[in-house]
């Protein structure tokens, strides 16, 4: 491996993702990861968080990067406290990081 692989590797390694899931009971989990794929993949298979236990994954609905642990970790704290209509609103804002998330905002019914 050259230099510059394992300099891009350890830039990879320290960048921390904020993300949210679109969940099967309807509601939104807020979390922060440095691999989204393989941590949605622990939610799916019930070896991620706790809250996942009585409900299942859905989708990635929102992504957040450039973040390392701290500022990752006030930003999920920020989201958690939205109510769920802000939270619905940052999914559509041009924050989110993924192209996908119109047809997700017009599936959700806010309660």
């Amino acid at each position: 491996m050259s230099l510059s692989n394992k300099s891009s590797n350890a830039q990879r390694l320290n960048q921390w993702y904020v993300y949210i899931i679109y969940c099967s009971d309807d509601s939104l989990y807020t979390g922060i990861t440095t691999d989204v794929e393989r941590r949605y993949k622990q939610h799916a298979t019930q070896r991620g968080a706790k809250y996942f236990r009585g409900r299942q994954p859905k989708q990635v609905v929102y992504l957040e990067s450039n973040h390392d642990r701290s500022s990752a970790s006030k930003r999920e704290i920020k989201i958690k406290k939205m109510l769920k209509v802000e939270k619905i609103k940052l999914i559509a804002s041009t924050e989110n990081q993924l192209k996908e998330c119109g047809k997700f905002c017009l599936m959700i019914v806010v309660d």
